[in-house]
Order: structure tokens, then sequence, then C-alpha cells
């Protein structure tokens, strides 16, 4: 039984006052005004245990639709892949997805790794083998020759290869069914395209279109046979465009969107996922030299400032907006910072919160079990000192994380 001071209900939008939420195996049993007496649930239970979070405020879990559990930024990673196995990621893939967690981001979808390690690690938490986040996973994202998906981007021509549609890399419509399928075969959750270059990949650009229109409605025409959702790595206006017109489901970055984008986009009812903090993030480092090689600084610089205000303008064009951050871009853990700059740009706080619970559910197609703290649906809560609507970098501070009705973190517990 969790005695929450204030209680946020994204469905309507406002702040309530003093809730009990009842929790037992893992679902919300009860949503209550007022504090209730723990004598009330004791008959036939002698189990019941009460947590108090006075002067805090609950929320649903939280909901991180854009991130890479199984690696994190550093200054050596472009040499990393050559010395590190799989088994190196994953390992410190669980380490991160500790930090997600206890950050409270009870839900994370995963848009891409080297080896489907990501795969393991949801098995993993999923089993209860070590701590983290409900993964939805898409494995391997998929590309084209050359573009941001390609694995041996960079490489020499000895070591380079010719990877194909089970590495994710695609050219023509049987490669895309072909991929989709391999992913489908590999236990993935959702797919992930790249239809346009990016920051962090040694080519030269960051916004050019990389899949043709056919290659990507071949893609999302086979992945919603096989009932996954399609997001779309996509920087530039006409590879945004493109993705659109194909029907994926969400468009991640966005950063040079132009009006007819999002004029699309609202027609469609397409997600924008906008991962604010990573283009800041990316902005910042690579004013260090060496940090990033050359062209990718030069990206980073040009990409960085421009996301925020893409984001504003979208959010008053009506398109639709769900939380995502690019977790490991910067480094994980620091996911709700995402909410700070999302309110920089022009999101009510309400809207920012709806964007990582409700809205980010309805992109998953979990809207019926999470983003919301409510009778029957799984209990996911977390909870901030103070009321976000106020003051929203609170949501930096979560200090009570409760998943699938098991308590990983309360107030003055000490964490890394």
């Amino acid at each position: 039984m969790l005695h929450c001071a204030h209680l946020f209900d994204p469905t309507a939008g406002k702040l309530l006052g003093e809730t009990t939420v009842v929790v037992a195996n893992g679902k919300v049993q009860k949503v209550a005004a007022g504090r209730l007496d723990e004598t009330t649930l004791q008959s036939g239970n002698a189990n019941v245990r009460s947590v108090d979070l006075p002067g805090a405020t609950c929320l649903p879990g939280l909901i991180d639709a854009h991130t890479h559990l199984t690696s994190e930024t550093s200054p050596t990673g472009y040499t990393d892949q050559f010395r590190w196995n799989v088994a190196d990621y994953a390992i410190r893939a669980t380490v991160y997805a500790r930090r997600t967690l206890l950050a409270g981001f009870t839900t994370v979808r995963n848009l891409g790794d080297g080896a489907n390690e990501s795969i393991a690690l949801r098995n993993a938490i999923n089993a209860g083998i070590v701590p983290g986040p409900r993964i939805f996973t898409a494995g391997k994202a998929i590309g084209s020759t050359g573009g941001h998906a390609d694995p041996t981007d960079g490489y020499r021509a000895d070591l380079a290869g010719d990877p194909g549609p089970k590495d994710g890399i695609i050219n023509g419509t049987a490669d895309a069914l072909k991929a989709v399928r391999q992913h489908y075969k590999d236990g993935a959750d959702v797919i992930k395209i790249m239809p346009s270059g990016g920051v962090l990949d040694e080519s030269r650009s960051a916004d050019n279109a990389q899949m043709t229109l056919e290659e990507i409605k071949a893609v999302v025409d086979a992945a919603h046979d096989y009932g996954f959702t399609v997001a779309a790595h996509a920087h530039g206006a006409e590879a945004i465009r493109r993705a659109v017109l194909a029907g994926v489901d969400s468009i991640e970055h966005g950063t040079f969107m132009s009006e007819e984008d999002m004029r699309l986009m609202k027609a469609h009812g397409t997600w924008y996922v906008p991962t604010i903090i990573a283009g800041k993030y990316v902005e910042t480092m690579a004013a260090k030299p060496g940090y990033y090689p050359s062209q990718v600084a030069a990206k980073a610089r040009l990409v960085g400032p421009a996301i925020q205000a893409t984001v504003g303008k979208a959010y008053h064009a009506g398109v639709r907006i769900a939380f995502g951050t690019d977790a490991a871009v910067y480094p994980h853990g620091q996911n709700a910072k995402e909410f700070e700059y999302l309110v920089q740009a022009g999101l009510p706080p309400v809207a920012a919160l709806q964007a990582a619970t409700t809205h980010a559910a309805e992109l998953l197609h979990q809207q019926d079990t999470l983003g919301r703290i409510a009778e029957g649906f799984t209990a996911d809560v977390v909870a901030v000192p103070g009321n976000p609507l106020d003051d929203i970098t609170l949501m930096q501070k979560v200090d009570f994380v409760m998943k699938d009705g098991v308590v990983y973190k309360m107030p003055g517990s000490t964490t890394d």
C-alpha cells in the first residue's frame, strides 16, 4: 500500500491530492483518494506493507521510447568495437539497465544494438536474473549499405565485407522482407530503420536520404504483418517525408523536419520522439578536441542546436510527441533531463509528463497496461520529492521506484 501526498493523473492531465495506491501480485488493485487505513486491507492478509511518501508526487513508471542499453558514449568508443567481444557489451548493459531503472524508467524501447545482445538482456530481466526496465527491443537496426545502420561504416576495405539482411543491411525490397523476417526469427519486439544519415557514424552527412520510399514501405508492410511497430531514425526532411508516407509508426530525432513533414505526421498520426538531450550532449562533446572524429564533430555541431527548436514547432503544429532520449549517446541514468529540455522547447509540464506515460504507452501499444496508475494496470510507480508541475527538474530526483509491484528504490537509499 502506497500513501502518496499527490498523484499525477496523465489521463486527466492534473495533479490529485493525497492518494492511496493498493498493489498486489504486480498489479494495481485500487486507487483511492485520501489515506486508507491499513486495517481495512488486513482481513485475511497479515502481510500488508505500507510505504509512506510524505510530500512526494507519485507518477506512473516512466517510459523512455528511445534507448540503447548495450553501449554508452566514450572517447574510446570508435576503437572499443575492435577490442571488445559481444560479452563485454552485454555485461556492461546490465549496469546501464539498472541505472535506467533507478532513474525511474520502468519501461524502455531499445532501438538498436550490435549483435542482438539487448534481446538477451530483455530475457534476463524478464527472468529476474538482473534488475532493469521492461524492454521492447528492435535488436539490430535496418538500413542501407554505407548508411547509418551499416556496422562496418568507416572500416578499411578488407574488414568491411558486405553485410546483408541478416546484419540489418538491405538494398531493395526483397532484402527488406528478409531483414524483417530475420528479426521475427531473432525474437525482436519492434523494428528500427535508418532512412537518413546519422551523427555518430563516420559518414559525411547526417540528413541525406538513405532508403528509398519503396524500401521503407516494404519494411513497414512486412513489419506490420508480423505485428511489429516501426521506428524511423530520420534527421533530414526528405527522409522524414518518405518514412511517414510509407507508414512508419514514429520518427526519431526529426532534426530538420519541415512544415510539410509536420502536416504529414499530423495527418497520418505519426509519433515524434525528439531526443533533445542527445543533440545537446553531442554538441557539447564536439567542442572537446579528439572526443569525436572530425567528420562526426562537424555533424554534431550542426544537429545539436537544431532539435530543440524543431520540437517546439512540432508541438504547436499538433504533432503527437512521445518521450525518448537516445540513451547511450549520453551517459545512462540521466534520461530525466529530457523533461527539462521539453519544457524549454515549449511543452507545458503536463504535456512533457504525458509524453513519458500515456503517450509513450500508446506508441508501444501498451496503453491498456502501462502509463497510468489505475486499477488493473501494471504496478509501475515512481515518486519525486515535490510537485513536478511547478518544477519539472524534480523529475531528475526520483527517489522511489516500483516495477511490477517490486520496490527497487526507497527515499534515502543510496544508489550508483
